[in-house]
Parts: structure tokens; sequence; C-alpha cells
């Protein structure tokens, strides 16, 4: 309650990234404070999940975009969140897109992004992750997700993808290659199965023993979904994560216009339910039985995150919702789940 007056009052008076960076940088500073670590979730507290050969404490963790740098990893898990999946990150580093570049849909608990990979480089990242390893304390299960620099021409993305992954699998406890992002200019059509082969092979040779995983578009046709799935059970890999953001706008509660003004980028939030359910379904029976599916689009409370666990999937994500709800929000859904 308090949160959401908070949000009301104050963040939503402000522009999204500014608010993003200002939550960022408090929650590093309560970090070094160790006020984070007084609500963090405990083992005894929810059920361990094993997938991918990793361990998991709980399966409700933060998907790519929040964290994009690798700069919240322990003040998030203390959170909740059983999991992190930083980045995305891209060979190169970038700026990202012109701003204003965020956009908050209140009315329809969403999200319109078309930040456009704005982050530090693999290498940077991959030193960060390194020097967070070597400390001490427990770390979160952290997910790596890697996408292809703007400037890379789309036919040599899959060497790009291999230059990332190279710098970045042995920090990383699993990869995630994002070939879904609407805000990179021909990022979705690497989503074709012919143009997603060699980048999934140059990355799956890159990573080692490392898990990897393909992360795709809502948007995707059912008869593309199926042969991507067909693709990562040839390939082995270990999982699919469905779903990114989407570019359809139908069924906004928002106005017309004001959707019309925020422009292009990729809608996240409650909007994406129903789509990221059918995409779930329609994997489930389509992996061999070692592979995951992570399920992630328009979750918002433990009785929505179950329902993704009840109908196949292993582990969920959100995002979204930790802008609508709030700091606690990742500990209560972890803690409201059976398992």
């Amino acid at each position: 309650m308090l949160y959401n007056i908070v949000f009301r009052l104050i963040f939503a008076r402000f522009d999204p990234e500014f608010i993003h960076h200002v939550v960022a940088l408090g929650l590093r500073v309560s970090s070094a404070l160790r006020i984070t670590s007084i609500g963090k979730l405990k083992v005894s507290q929810t059920a361990t999940v094993r997938a991918m050969g990793l361990n998991f404490v709980g399966p409700f963790g933060l998907a790519a975009g929040f964290d994009k740098n690798a700069k919240m990893v322990r003040p998030l898990a203390d959170l909740g969140f059983s999991h992190i999946e930083v980045g995305t990150i891209t060979a190169v580093a970038q700026p990202g897109n012109p701003k204003p570049r965020l956009f908050r849909l209140i009315a329809d608990r969403a999200l319109i992004n078309r930040m456009g990979f704005n982050n530090d480089g693999a290498a940077v990242v991959a030193k960060r992750l390194a020097r967070l390893r070597s400390g001490t304390g427990k770390l979160p299960v952290i997910g790596v997700n890697i996408g292809k620099s703007k400037i890379t021409p789309v036919e040599e993305a899959a060497e790009d993808y291999r230059a990332s992954a190279r710098l970045l699998a042995p920090v990383a406890d699993y990869l995630a290659v994002n070939v879904s992002s609407p805000n990179t200019p021909g990022l979705r059509s690497l989503q074709d199965v012919k143009a997603l082969e060699p980048i999934l092979t140059a990355v799956l040779e890159e990573a080692g023993a490392k898990p990897v995983v393909v992360k795709i578009a809502p948007d995707l046709a059912d008869e593309d979904i199926i042969e991507v799935a067909q693709l990562a059970k040839r390939l082995k890999l270990a999982g699919i994560i469905a779903t990114n953001t989407t570019i359809s706008r139908v069924g906004l509660k928002t106005s017309q216009n004001r959707v019309e003004e925020m422009g292009a980028g990729g809608l996240s939030g409650a909007p994406l339910k129903a789509r990221s359910l059918e995409v779930l379904d329609l994997l489930k029976g389509k992996l061999a039985s070692n592979q995951i599916i992570i399920s992630v689009g328009g979750i918002e409370t433990a009785k929505e995150a179950q329902e993704r666990l009840d109908r196949g999937a292993t582990l969920v994500q959100g995002y979204s919702g930790f802008v609508f709800e709030g700091p606690f929000w990742a500990r209560k859904v972890n803690r409201g789940l059976r398992l």
C-alpha cells in the first residue's frame, strides 16, 4: 500500500528511466549498508529448484533488462529473486537508442521500452562479474543475457554472439541468447531457424559446460515457435525463455493517442499474460525431458507464477511487476509458491 502511494505521488511524476537510475543507486547504497540483507529469502522459506544443473532458491527470478550491467546482483537477490538475469549485453559497448525510451502505461500495468541494448560491453561486464564472484558471501544464480551489437551486420551476427559468449560464459551460471528484442534493427529476423542455428552453435561452442537457453518473442507464429523448439531440441540447448516483449498494442486501456505518442518499442507487463501462457502451452511437450521452459510475461502474483509452473514451466521470471509492486514483490511471490 505504501509503495503504491509513493509510486503514484512521486515516481509516476518523473521520467521512468531517471527513476530507474535513482532506484538502482538506492539498491546499491542499501546493499552496502546491509539494509537489503534484512529481508533476504532463506532456503528454509521456500523450496530449492534444480534446473540446468543449478540450484535455485525458489523458481522466481528477475528477467533481463533491469540490471543491464551486473551492478545490482546482490541487492536484487536480497529482495527475494532466486536468480538474476543480467543484460542484455553486447560484444561492443553501446549507448542505446535516443531518449526518451522508457514509458509507463499505468492503466495497463505495463511498460514500453526501446532502450536498444544500452550496456557497458561484454569485456567490462565480464570483469565486473569476475570481481563479484571473487568476493565473499553466497550469490544467486546469475544468468547472462547476450544480444547482437547494433554496429554488427546481421550476416555477421554469429561471430558477434560468439565474442560475447567467449568473454561471459566463464562468469555466468547460464547464458541466454536474445534474438527477440524489437529494439535492435534486424534482430528478430535471427529467430528464423536458418539464421538462428549458426548463432546458437557458436554460443554453445564457447559456453562449454555452461547451460545455454534462447529467448523468443511472443509475436512469432505458432509454427515458427515449434520450429525453434525443434532446433533447441536438436542442438541440446538447456531450454527456452518464453517470452520477450511484444510489438502488439491490441487491447490496451491507455488511450490510442497516448500510446502512439510513446512510439515504437517492446511492450511488457500485464497485457502479455494471455500470449505468454499460449506460448508456454505450445512449447510444453515439444522439448526433451531434460530441457526447461522459463516462463516470463505478465506475471504479477504468486498465483499467476504458480499457474505457469503447473502448466509446465520450471522457472518463472518477472520485471514489470517489480516496477508496479515494489521492493517486496519477489519475496512475496517466491514465498507464495507451492513446489
